[in-house]
């Protein structure tokens, strides 16, 4: 399913400079660096509270490094005004449907909350977005009624209809069943094939993560211990990296 970035990318790129973070006096992010070219899947992997989830936030700017910044296209996000230059979306692990909507209203309340469109075009929009993850016809069901997978692919629709330039997925395949999984990788993959966004995803899931990426980075203890393609990865001879790999995974 790997390739390479499409040359018709519609992502930004994404640079983490000496990025640190503590909480409780415990360091959690240890002078991160690293570059997110456009239009790439980048994969960040790691065991357990290793600061995957953490660096995410900051480079959506939910929250602040206590050194360090974040660029994106080369301007920091601390600078006034630039976090809404660029139309950046999150997909959260747990999905944060509201469950009091219907999936077609969770779909566009973005659009609806801001009156950034009349609700005749939110509609177009939203029967749009849910066809292109594979959900025409559903507007109209709660998330109650959803499966984990579909409910994914409607926080995805969700993030397509600001037409983004940069999806955060933070752990999109976890409590999946192992056909879900793989759809909702296929769909990341399929986005950036065809429109190119730049995908910054966190995940533990290791068929995904060398299934999909460009390149991955490995986190432990809030450093990175290994950057590359997958196949430069699982050539990677870092103890931590050959454990959380499994024991019994074996280079190719």
């Amino acid at each position: 399913m790997m390739s390479t970035p499409s040359n018709n990318h519609s992502g930004v790129s994404v640079e983490v400079r000496g990025l640190r973070r503590s909480f409780n006096n415990q360091e959690v992010l240890k002078g991160l660096d690293l570059v997110v070219r456009p239009g790439e899947i980048f994969v960040i992997m790691g065991p357990s509270g290793s600061g995957k989830s953490v660096l995410l936030r900051h480079i959506i700017g939910l929250e602040a490094p206590n050194a360090g910044e974040i660029l994106i296209n080369g301007e920091s996000i601390q600078t006034p005004g630039v976090m809404n230059k660029y139309r950046m979306a999150m997909v959260f692990q747990s999905g944060a449907l509201f469950n009091s909507l219907t999936v077609g209203e969770n779909v566009g309340i973005y659009l609806t909350e801001h009156h950034l469109r009349p609700p005749e075009e939110i509609t177009r929009i939203v029967a749009e977005k849910l066809e292109t993850v594979g959900l025409k016809g559903t507007e109209s069901k709660l998330p109650s009624e959803l499966s984990g997978g579909m409910k994914k692919r409607v926080a995805i629709a969700r993030a397509l209809v600001i037409e983004p330039q940069l999806i955060l997925y933070d752990e999109p395949t976890s409590e999946l069943d192992p056909i879900s999984a793989v759809v909702i990788a296929e769909e990341i993959f399929e986005l950036n094939r065809r429109i190119g966004v730049t995908s910054l995803v966190v995940s533990h899931d290791r068929d995904l993560a060398f299934g999909i990426a460009h390149r991955i980075a490995v986190i432990n203890e809030g450093e990175i211990i290994a950057i590359g393609s997958p196949d430069e990865v699982k050539r990677s001879s870092h103890p931590v990296i050959r454990n959380f790999l499994h024991a019994d995974f074996k280079p190719q």
